[in-house]
Parts: structure tokens; sequence; C-alpha cells
């Protein structure tokens, strides 16, 4: 049995992955495949492969790029979700800001630097025209962090999944002043690169069940209300997010995508520089 740890935010996106494995259906190939939460999001399961304490992670687009430009000795295997990820801009229920235009010289709430709410904030400012150079953020560690933070002041907003936020908004705890979706895919696959050294036929074996199970998945007897009460969601709110997500169909990531993600990462001054797009990915189907 070939032992296997993953990890991604416990949030809708990966309900696919929680089905898979109640099935045992990677067991049934010997791989022993353990599933971690990281409600940290992409800045922790960054710091999670370049330790070891993961082996796969379900990780945002633009922090793994990020990361592995500065050195995580991991690649990306397949694209995850390959619609946009919409981020909601939230202040807290009693904030003075009302508008997009207020929060230019605001202190934002991030769970770490170089995670998705530590640069979809530089996406978003850049969107603004604001300096991004005066940004002020305030870490946070996660989405208990950005609640506490906004309620007590420490910060004044915060950028995250707007549907995973939305019971937030509902309930009185946030208000979204706007949305800001991702230029690019928003989910990724990545695995370190000892473990494609060493058990890449197994890491394919899994990218091969659950892209069969993500393929059928909005098709699946009841999901929306499935997802609506484990997730704490409206309904409507679930189907309005299952019509605009899109997971992948198997197909492998290219350099051209990974170069165009990173122009845009460099314009943004999120990269300082573009990178040989090749060094970021490992095409599984050769």
């Amino acid at each position: 049995m070939t032992n296997l740890k993953i990890g991604g935010v416990p949030e809708h996106f990966n309900y696919p992955w929680y089905i898979t494995l109640k099935n045992k259906e990677y067991s049934k190939h010997n791989i022993n495949l353990r599933w971690q939460d990281y409600p940290g999001g992409t800045g922790q399961m960054c710091k999670a492969l370049r330790d070891g304490s993961v082996d796969i992670a379900i990780v945002l687009t633009e922090g793994i790029i990020k990361d592995i430009a500065d050195g995580n000795p991991s690649k990306i295997v397949q694209t995850f979700v390959q619609t946009p990820l919409i981020w909601g801009i939230h202040v807290g229920a009693k904030s003075k800001f009302k508008t997009i235009d207020d929060l230019e010289n605001a202190t934002i709430a991030i769970s770490r630097f170089g995670s998705g709410s530590h640069l979809m904030a530089i996406v978003n400012a850049y969107n603004q025209g604001w300096d991004i150079a005066k940004l002020k953020f305030k870490v946070i560690k996660d989405l208990q962090g950005g609640i506490d933070a906004l309620t007590n002041g420490e910060a004044d907003y915060f950028m995250w999944e707007h549907f995973t936020t939305k019971p937030l908004v509902d309930n009185g705890t946030f208000r979204r002043i706007d949305n800001c979706p991702t230029p690019w895919p928003c989910f990724v696959i990545a695995v370190r690169n000892e473990v494609l050294e060493n058990n890449f036929e197994e890491v394919k074996k899994v990218l091969e069940i659950i892209n069969a199970e993500t393929k059928d998945f909005k098709k699946l007897n009841n999901i929306d209300k499935t997802l609506a009460k484990r997730y704490e969601q409206q309904l409507e709110d679930i189907q309005k997010w299952l019509q605009i997500t899109e997971w992948n169909d198997g197909n492998p990531i290219t350099k051209n995508l990974i170069g165009r993600i990173q122009n845009k990462m460099v314009q943004f001054n999120v990269l300082e520089e573009k990178k040989n797009s090749g060094d970021f990915i490992k095409n599984m189907y050769i």
C-alpha cells in the first residue's frame, strides 16, 4: 500500500475528493490516500508542501506559481477547477467604508503572505489603479481570523471566496462591497517533486480517479441539496455556484497557460520576473 497525504481547503470545491475517499476508490488501487483540511488556505499548504507534511495539495493557481517561483520543490500536475474564483471584498458590518474607492488606504486582512487573500488583494488594487507599494496588510491566519479582525477593527477589509463567506454576509457579520474574479483558472493540483519521482504512477491514478468523479459531479442526484446542507449554504447560492463552476476534464496544464498567468502576475507586481514555464509543471500524460 502506497501512503499519500493530500490537503485542501474545507470548502465545497473539494467535495468530489470526499466522495472518492468515502467510496475507498484509492484503496482499490493499493493507495492509502489521507485527506487533511487546511483552513489557512494556499499559503498554509505551500508551507506544508515545502516541509513534506503533505504530498499533494489543491491550491490556488496564483499562490503556488508564486511559491514555486520562490523555490517550492513541487510541480503543478493539472488544473482542478478551470473557471475563475469569485473573491468577495468584505468589510465588517459596522464599517464606515461603503464603496470600493473608500478602501484605497485601508488595512487588508490576509491569511498569510503568499496566500490567495494576499495576492488577490494586490490584483484588486491593480484593477483599481491604486499604488500597490502602499498597501497595508494584517496577517490573520484563516477565515475566523478575518471575522475577528474586521469585527474588532484590527483590519478594514478581507477578501475570501464569495460563496464561502455568503452566510457571513447574510447573518450580518460582513458587508460585501464588491467582487473580484481571478483572471485565470482558480485551483490546481500540486505535487512534491520527490513524490512525483518515487510515486508517479500512483499520482497518475489519483488524478484519473478524481477526474472521473468531477466529470459528472454536477449531475449527481440532489448534489445541490447535499452541498447546501454540508457547507451551511442557501440552496439558491449553491445552485448559482454550480452553474458557474467547471472542473478539469483531465487535460494537462500547458506551458502557454502558465506563461500567460506569469505575464499577468508580473504586471500586477506579484512576481518580480517571468521564469521558464516548464519549471512549474509536470505532464502526467506523456
